[in-house]
This record gives C-alpha cells, sequence and structure tokens, in this order.
C-alpha cells in the first residue's frame, strides 16, 4: 500500500469514528436534554431508559479513566488533539463537555423527580 493509500484510508476510518463518535454523543445529550419533557408527559418509563443510557455511558466512561474509547481510537489515525478532534460538535463544547452536561442531567433528574411526585396516577398509588 502506498504512502498516499495509507493516508487515505486512516482518514476513512477517522471519519468513521467520528461519525459513530458524535452518534453516541448526540444519543447521550438528547437522553439528558429530554429527561424533563418525557417526565412532563408522564413517560416514565422513556425517563428511565434515557437515565440508562446516561448512567451506562457514565460508567463506561469511568471504567476507561474518564476517556471515551472512541476518543482513543480516534486518536490512533490523527495527530490533532484539539477538543473535538474525535467527534463532528464544536470545540468549546468538546472542552467542557463535562462542565456543561453533569449539571444539566443533574437538574433534570431533579426536574424529573418533581414531576414524579406530582404526577396523579402516582398519587393514587
Amino acid at each position: 500500500m502506498t504512502e498516499q493509500a495509507a493516508a487515505a484510508a486512516r482518514s476513512r476510518m477517522l471519519i468513521a469514528i467520528k461519525a459513530l463518535h458524535t452518534a453516541v454523543w448526540v444519543v447521550q445529550g438528547g437522553s439528558i436534554v429530554s429527561l424533563p419533557f418525557l417526565a412532563w408527559r408522564g413517560a416514565f418509563r422513556w425517563v428511565g431508559i434515557a437515565t440508562a443510557v446516561v448512567v451506562l455511558h457514565g460508567v463506561v466512561l469511568r471504567l476507561n479513566g474518564r476517556r471515551c474509547p472512541l476518543t482513543d481510537l480516534a486518536a490512533r489515525y490523527t495527530t490533532d488533539r484539539r477538543p473535538n478532534f474525535d467527534a463532528y460538535v464544536p470545540a468549546w463544547l468538546a472542552q467542557h463537555n463535562r462542565a456543561v452536561f453533569i449539571p444539566l442531567f443533574l437538574a433534570n433528574e431533579a426536574l424529573v423527580f418533581a414531576f414524579w411526585l406530582a404526577w396523579p396516577p402516582l398519587r393514587a398509588m
């Protein structure tokens, strides 16, 4: 394989990893953002699923030294180390991901709990 072909293969692999990582990021962020809306609608089963997605992602990160395994995989295919080298997200958000999403997740879970306490069918139990 020529050097040019190898570089093209690395580039394609990096694009695939970034696309997958972005999809994971969207599901994670979407799960967090959807929590209060799901609770407001009384869709507590979906709240449980969204919460499980977020918690499972947190467990994976924790087991991997607080880094996403896809970040480590992407690093094999580029020397770029900007905050968003591994996903198609804004650099500022990639850099401050934890500072944005952990408080948002906790606040949304508090809202879920408030909706759960106020949900009429649950009060009848």
